[in-house]
């Protein structure tokens, strides 16, 4: 799996003009699942996302994790984030899981860190959506189980 973590004042997504998850100070990550990935990825990403310490602590270093914060979430599907770009001016797909799996691991995720957050909302799988985010820092992280 491959989240791309954000640290953010404030993040929406919205599919037609219409607000389908909106949070405070907390995380964006968008999330790709690839070919590779099984099911114990999910629990490991899950992990990583809620401990990863990127807020700063009483000395203004990165030493405290969106779970320390009682942070926000907002998890969004993007499996562009998987796209092989080595060769031309054309990404490929290729190393993306199928839609149904990576569907289901997507929603799996999503339960899993509602369990450990009080604010965890989402993205439309397989959806046109519009993100809108204020980046804090900026702090952004690649993240990969």
């Amino acid at each position: 799996m491959i989240g791309l973590l954000q640290r953010v004042t404030q993040a929406s997504v919205s599919i037609n003009d219409e607000l389908i998850g909106q949070i405070g100070r907390g995380l964006l990550v968008l999330l790709a699942v690839h070919r590779d990935d099984e099911e114990r990825d999910i629990a490991r990403m899950a992990e990583r996302i809620l401990s990863y310490r990127v807020f700063p602590d009483a000395e203004e270093r990165m030493n405290l994790s969106v779970s320390d914060i009682s942070g926000e979430l907002l998890l969004v599907p993007q499996f562009t984030l998987t796209a092989d770009t080595q060769k031309g001016t054309r990404a490929s797909f290729t190393k993306g899981a199928p839609p149904d799996r990576a569907s289901r691991y997507f929603d799996r995720l999503l339960e899993e860190c509602q369990q450990s957050l009080k604010v965890v909302e989402s993205g439309r799988f397989a959806a046109d959506m519009q993100v809108s985010l204020v980046n804090d820092g900026p702090v952004t992280f690649w993240l990969e189980t």
